[in-house]
C-alpha cells in the first residue's frame, strides 16, 4: 500500500525529530544556553505534521477503516491502543507548552518538566512507532480487502495533495532540518 510506505516516511521524520527533542532535552538538564523558543518550534512541529498531518491520515482514514472492516482488531483494543497513545502525546505536549510558559515566568524548576514531557513524548512515540510499522501496518497490508486498501491509498493521496498545496512537508521538513544543524 503507498499510504502506508508514506506514512513510513513520515515515521522516519518523526524519529529525527525524537532525536533532536532528547538533545535538546539534554542540553537543558546540562544547563547549557539554548534557546528555548525552539521548543515551541517543535511543538509546532508535533502539532502540525506528526499530529495534524501524519495522524490525521492513521486516524481518519487507515484505523478508522480497519475498525469497520477487521472487527477482531477493533475488538480486542489494538485500534483503540494507537488511538489512546495518540491522545497520550497530545498530553505530554500540552503538558511540555505549559512548562515553557511557566520556565518564562521565572519558574526554574519548570525545566524538569520541560524535560520530563519532551522525554515522555519521545519513549512513547519510539515504541509507538515500532508497533505501527511492524505490526499494526503488517496487519492492514495482510488483512485488508484490495478495494479497502485502494480506498486507502486514494484518501490519503487527498490529503497529501492537500498538504502539498499547503507546503506542510516542506515547511516542516525544512524546521526540522534547522532544528538537527541548531543542536548538533
Amino acid at each position: 500500500m503507498k499510504s502506508i510506505q508514506d506514512m513510513i516516511f513520515e515515521h522516519e521524520n518523526v524519529s529525527r525529530m525524537l532525536k533532536v527533542m532528547r538533545k535538546y532535552s539534554y542540553a537543558v538538564l546540562q544547563g547549557k544556553d539554548i534557546d528555548y523558543k525552539d521548543f515551541y518550534k517543535i511543538i509546532d512541529f508535533i502539532r502540525n505534521y506528526t499530529d495534524g498531518y501524519h495522524h490525521a491520515k492513521e486516524e481518519d482514514i487507515l484505523f478508522k477503516r480497519m475498525g469497520e472492516e477487521l472487527s477482531k482488531l477493533a475488538d480486542n483494543g489494538a485500534i483503540t491502543g494507537m488511538l489512546i497513545e495518540h491522545d497520550m502525546a497530545r498530553l505530554y505536549v500540552s503538558n511540555l507548552e505549559k512548562a515553557l510558559v511557566e520556565y518564562e515566568k521565572g519558574n526554574d524548576e519548570a525545566r524538569l518538566d520541560i524535560i520530563a514531557n519532551t522525554i515522555c513524548y519521545g519513549d512513547l512515540l519510539t515504541r509507538h512507532i515500532d508497533k505501527e510499522n511492524n505490526v499494526i501496518y503488517k496487519f492492514a497490508e495482510r488483512m485488508l480487502p484490495d478495494e479497502v486498501k485502494e480506498e486507502i491509498d486514494k484518501k490519503s493521496e487527498e490529503v497529501d495533495r492537500e498538504a502539498k498545496e499547503n507546503q506542510v512537508q516542506e515547511k516542516y521538513l525544512r524546521l526540522l532540518e534547522e532544528l538537527e544543524r541548531g543542536i548538533s
